[in-house]
């Protein structure tokens, strides 16, 4: 009623099939439903991917850049880093190398923080607040598959998780999504212990299907102590293990 449709319309809508609905329609059920930004994006990405074929070119894989390397590797006091939408790992400066070191370190990541935390139960202990970050990371997979269902390497790697792990298939059957923007990041770091992370993502209009994420830490606080440690570890090449700089 809300919406104004009919039972019958809606009942096939929720069903999956949103073939021919108008963005009012769209629009009017977003409002009925209380939907929120990300949730919103999610809606109108399905009800084209089941229109005509969609327009969104498949991903092409890109190298990274001297120049992007180098603009990473220009900023040492902040851990920065860059991924695509599998969240594969594409490139970081030092500091966010080592950072990350302990997902990057192990082949069997194979360089994919999805990986890393549902395969790998060293990620218990890097990430934690594990659950949010499990929740946040398959909702924003789900986002990024709803808007490029032809990438194959993405499907392949969420069917790999639905049938290795039990803590991702629960999730993946939620059908939340939202938006990878901002927040705080919460790790416990092999090296320099733990940390407490603001970032902030960035997107490439170049390459849509590449993001930038920058860590800060609150000056003065024990975090920023600890990274500007891990800097200078990580210039020595002693960024992993349980080293002297462990606290």
């Amino acid at each position: 009623m809300l919406t104004g449709v009919s039972v019958e319309y809606y009942a096939r809508m929720e069903r999956g099939d949103l073939g021919g609905v108008s963005v009012e329609v769209l629009d009017a059920l977003a409002r009925a439903l209380k939907l929120d930004e990300a949730e919103i994006d999610h809606l109108n990405d399905l009800a084209r991917a089941a229109g005509p074929p969609p327009r969104r070119r498949r991903p092409v894989e890109q190298a990274v850049k001297p120049t992007l390397q180098r603009f990473l590797d220009a900023v040492t006091g902040a851990p920065m880093w860059v991924r695509d939408r599998r969240l594969d790992f594409v490139a970081a400066n030092p500091l966010g190398r080592a950072l990350y070191a302990p997902m990057l370190d192990d082949p069997a990541n194979q360089g994919n923080t999805a990986r890393f935390t549902f395969l790998n139960p060293a990620s218990r202990v890097f990430f934690p607040d594990w659950e949010e970050n499990a929740d946040d990371m398959v909702a924003t997979l789900r986002t990024y598959a709803g808007q490029n269902p032809l990438d194959r390497k993405l499907t392949d790697l969420i069917g790999e998780l639905v049938t290795r792990s039990d803590t991702f298939r629960y999730r993946w059957a939620k059908h939340n999504v939202r938006h990878h923007r901002a927040g705080i990041k919460r790790i416990h770091h092999p090296v320099v212990g733990d940390l407490e992370l603001s970032y902030e993502a960035m997107e490439f209009p170049a390459n849509p299907d590449w993001f930038m994420f920058a860590f800060t830490a609150e000056p003065g606080s024990p975090t920023e102590e600890r990274l500007m440690l891990l800097g200078s570890l990580s210039v020595a090449g002693q960024t992993t293990g349980s080293g002297p700089g462990r606290r």
